[in-house]
């Protein structure tokens, strides 16, 4: 892996309040933003092994790769409204960026500043 997709990764989404990853088309996590790590994430896993299957039904990694384009879908999870996002990173057709918007932040209060 290159190693400036991985410093670029970081640059990018390393203050980022939800979990992100950065996933090759095998599924191999090959680097995780700090919110990502502090809840267990690990870089050399697989994200198909996280959580259980049912987790994964509605995965888009693999059209957003086909496309070339961002891809996302909105489920529920726990009665919260989750959005994921799957983008492939310009330039790296086999890599994708992978996270959901309201699992780990509650939108529906007020930022503090401090998610």
């Amino acid at each position: 892996m290159d190693a400036k997709v991985i410093e670029a990764f970081h640059m990018m989404w390393d203050n980022f309040p939800e979990a992100v990853m950065l996933i090759h088309k095998s599924r191999e996590i090959l680097a995780v933003n700090n919110a990502c790590r502090n809840a267990g994430g690990v870089v050399g896993g697989k994200c198909s092994e996280l959580g259980g299957p049912e987790r994964h039904k509605g995965c888009l990694a693999n059209q957003a790769i086909a496309t070339n384009k961002a891809t996302y879908s909105k489920s529920e999870v726990g009665g919260k409204e989750i959005i994921g996002y799957w983008i492939p990173v310009t330039g790296y057709p086999d890599i994708y960026v992978h996270f959901g918007v309201g699992i780990m932040v509650d939108y529906n209060k007020p930022c503090s500043g401090n998610t």
